[in-house]
């Protein structure tokens, strides 16, 4: 397989596994609203938490593989630009956003108090506008 051909399945393997990492980022902050919402409630407290240190697993190994395709993207076919900065940017943004998910997670794990359900919902907000920027800044390339 030459590289041309080769690019739209490095492409298509980059935009899965990001989408499998946003799906845990997205989800993961609701985990925490409900652990939030049962104080008081063991099993479905310990429940929850499993569920949630599964899908903080599953994130990583999400977060790596989309760093691999997308690292074999940029460095084979040089897709260089002021864009590809900025989106990196973001993106290290959504992850600080997620591994404080995944602190969140295992302090409740140790008995430690979460934020308010209130605020876990604003927090759960943040990604969906960052990936709104980030999607855009890919298609436009505005510098």
């Amino acid at each position: 397989m030459d590289k041309a051909s080769l690019y739209p399945w490095i492409k298509t393997l980059h935009i899965v596994f990001v989408i499998a990492w946003m799906a845990t980022v997205f989800y993961l902050p609701r985990i925490l609203v409900n652990l939030a919402e049962t104080t008081g409630q063991a099993d479905v407290q310990a429940r929850l938490i499993l569920m949630g240190k599964k899908l903080y697993r599953f994130g990583h190994n999400m977060f790596g593989l989309a760093v691999i395709f997308g690292g074999w993207l940029v460095f084979s076919y040089h897709l260089w630009g002021g864009w590809l900065h900025a989106k990196l940017t973001l993106v290290a943004v959504v992850l600080l956003h997620f591994i404080l998910s995944g602190r969140w997670l295992k302090g409740v794990e140790k008995g430690k108090s979460l934020p308010s359900s209130f605020t876990l919902r604003l927090f759960n907000e943040g990604p969906v506008l960052l990936l709104i920027v980030i999607v855009w800044l890919v298609l436009a390339k505005p510098f």
